[in-house]
């Protein structure tokens, strides 16, 4: 049998083991998911009976403060709690199916207790008249009496004035012992309103019997009726401050203690349904995982024995179809694969593997070859690395030689007007001393002329002399950094014009005027060589690219401190520019576009590798066509490079750059 149909055999049991359990599973999840309803609406049942039982209770607690002190928000409270109340009884507990068959007496309950609070609000409203009318109105008429009284006894000496303090007193005593009462239904404070109404009675007979004049006895017969009717007011708000008590007592913490009772029986009850329905839960999964777990066991025991079976069928040739890759990975291509004849998967590898055998030895066969023209393509590259080496080296000789052949020409100048003022000079000198021999004596104004112009001769020798020394002092220096290209500190001002006054013979070949712009004072740690060869080769490709056919024009060259460690220089021309596809390619090794008129496309690509690899720096170019060119270098005051030539790597071969950094 074909080895996929061995594990398609594998692949169905086991499709059939999934199916089994699937169908079980489903099964038991149905009871499950039943036994997990009842749970889930008991709970749900319960939550709605402690809502029922938060809401009474908070219920309760507001109308005590109402009661208490009552205010319109809290009125609006009781009034919006209320209905939450008969919302969560009509609309919740009487459609929840646990509930709906026992909700009844709860709603029963509730709704007495409900109904109390209006009970209780009319009675609180008649405490309020009767306070206001029966207690506080005579108060205040007492009050201004008291007043009339004091007014009318002139002299403090009168006998009316100590009763009269005495009732006053006992006056004020019961108004606050009145108010503390209404508040609070302190027993002490209704039996010391009722004693000072006494004492105030007391008062009055006395204070008649002093009284000496008219408005005296009549203000104080209206004190007495106005005590009486206060009095008989405390004993009317007494009896109804009771029956608010009993009230609140009977009709809202009896309901509300009903309430709850019947709450906690139905809670009761949604636990033990609870109980019952988590009880066919646990039983139920029980029952489904012994199932799974028998069912599990049986299939894994026939997919084990099935699974021995095929892979032992499987095994043996595997074993040696690998024995035959090993002697071909070792290099034994003599040994044959045995298997091939197998019309099974493994009969097909065995197969393949002996085309690899044979494709292998072929292999062989073909890197031996490859071997012997790898070894002539590396000659060859030697070759050709050797060529750009001597081109590299000539393109530096023909700076060099320009170099020399320029300052050949601005020596040749001082040096040809001195031996002209030289040979004048013997001359005159001759013609003196024929003078100074002669018959005739020699004259003041001869000798004045002779001094006058051995003075302008000498004068003129030393100039000339001297800028031919000065030209030669340069170029030596300049040549000896060419050619030595050793490390040492150098003045990047006098670098500068030392490389400057060797290419002005350059500039009067064509109308190009140069500017300077170097700072004293910038001091570099690195090598003047390859720093002259920079400018150079910068100087020459502007001259010949930048201003073609002899055009006028303009380069810069100027240098600032960037930071404490780096310098900046920028060297720039007003010629034509480049193209982006020049610029592109203008650091890349042999890339010119004056190939016809004898250009290698060396220069940038050493400037390039000197500024990058020796310096240690970064150069940018900036390019527009039509708008000049502008070399930016960015390199550190100490040279970071080795000592080897920059434009050679240490195997001898001329780096390529790593990157071009150029913008449009």
């Amino acid at each position: 049998m074909p080895i996929r149909w061995r594990i398609l055999s594998i692949a169905a049991l086991n499709s059939a083991v999934a199916l089994v359990l699937a169908g079980l599973i489903w099964s038991g999840f149905q009871g499950l998911g039943s036994a997990w309803d009842d749970v889930r609406q008991v709970r749900e049942s319960d939550k709605i009976l402690a809502l029922l039982e938060s809401e009474t209770g908070r219920l309760q607690n507001l109308i005590h403060r109402y009661i208490n002190q009552p205010s319109p928000e809290l009125f609006a409270e009781i009034l919006l709690l209320r209905e939450a109340v008969l919302g969560t009884l009509t609309s919740r507990a009487s459609t929840d199916p646990m509930l709906s068959g026992s909700v009844d007496e709860l709603e029963r309950v509730t709704e007495r207790f409900l109904n109390g609070f209006g009970d209780l609000r009319a009675l609180q409203t008649t405490i309020t008249k009767t306070y206001q009318e029966q207690v506080m109105a005579p108060a205040k008429d007492m009050a201004g009496l008291y007043s009339i009284i004091e007014g009318a006894t002139g002299r403090r000496e009168a006998a009316i004035w100590p009763p009269l303090g005495r009732s006053r007193e006992a006056f004020t005593s019961l108004l606050v012992a009145a108010n503390s009462y209404y508040l609070s239904l302190s027993t002490a404070s209704a039996e010391q309103a009722r004693a000072n109404t006494e004492t105030i009675e007391r008062t009055i007979p006395v204070m008649i019997e002093f009284a000496d004049n008219d408005l005296q006895r009549m203000a104080l017969e209206r004190l007495k009726i106005r005590t009486e009717a206060l009095r008989d007011g405390l004993g009317q708000l007494s009896a109804q401050l009771v029956s608010r008590t009993d009230l609140l007592r009977n009709s809202i913490d009896a309901s509300q203690a009903a309430t709850i009772g019947a709450i906690d029986g139905l809670s009761v009850k949604m636990r033990q349904r609870e109980q019952k329905a988590q009880e066919t839960f646990d039983r139920t999964l029980r029952d489904i995982s012994r199932e799974v777990l028998w069912i599990a066991v049986i299939f894994l025991g026939i997919i084990i024995v099935a699974g021995v079976v095929i892979a032992l069928s499987i095994r043996r040739p595997l074993q040696q179809l690998m024995r035959a890759m090993q002697a071909i990975a070792s290099g034994d291509y003599d040994r044959r694969v045995a298997g091939t004849s197998a019309r099974d998967e493994v009969g097909a590898m065995a197969r393949a593997v002996e085309v690899f055998r044979e494709n292998a030895i072929d292999k062989r066969k073909a890197e031996d070859e490859l071997r012997a023209s790898k070894e002539k393509a590396e000659g060859a590259l030697l070759e050709l690395n050797a060529a750009q080496r001597n081109l590299i080296d000539a393109e530096r000789l023909a700076a060099l030689g320009g170099l020399v052949a320029g300052v050949a020409h601005e020596v040749n100048n001082p040096i040809g007007i001195s031996l002209t003022v030289a040979s004048s000079f013997v001359r005159k000198a001759g013609q003196f001393e024929a003078e100074l021999h002669s018959a005739t004596p020699l004259r003041r104004s001869q000798l004045d002329e002779f001094v006058r112009t051995s003075k302008d001769a000498a004068q003129q020798l030393m100039a000339n002399l001297q800028r031919a020394a000065e030209l030669i002092q340069s170029f030596k220096q300049v040549a000896v950094d060419r050619s030595h290209a050793e490390r040492r500190q150098f003045n990047l001002n006098e670098a500068t014009n030392q490389i400057v006054a060797s290419l002005r013979p350059v500039l009067k070949r064509a109308p190009i005027t140069l500017s300077l712009d170097v700072p004293e004072g910038l001091l570099i740690d690195g090598y003047p060589g390859s720093y002259g060869q920079i400018l150079t080769n910068l100087f020459l490709n502007a001259v010949n690219h930048a201003f073609p056919a002899g055009c006028a024009g303009g380069i810069s060259i100027s240098a600032r401190p960037r930071g404490v460690d780096d310098i900046e220089i920028i060297f720039a021309d007003t010629g034509i520019g480049m193209t982006p596809e020049v610029q592109r390619q203008a650091f890349d090794p042999f890339f010119t576009t004056r190939r016809n008129e004898g250009g290698t496309g060396l220069g940038l690509h050493i400037v390039y590798n000197l500024v990058t690899q020796q310096l240690g720096g970064r150069m940018m170019l900036e390019s527009r066509p039509g708008q000049g060119t502008i070399f930016r270098i960015i390199m550190p005051r100490a040279a970071t490079g080795g000592a080897v030539h920059a434009e050679t790597d240490s195997d001898g071969t001329p780096p390529w750059p790593s990157r071009t950094m150029s913008s449009n």
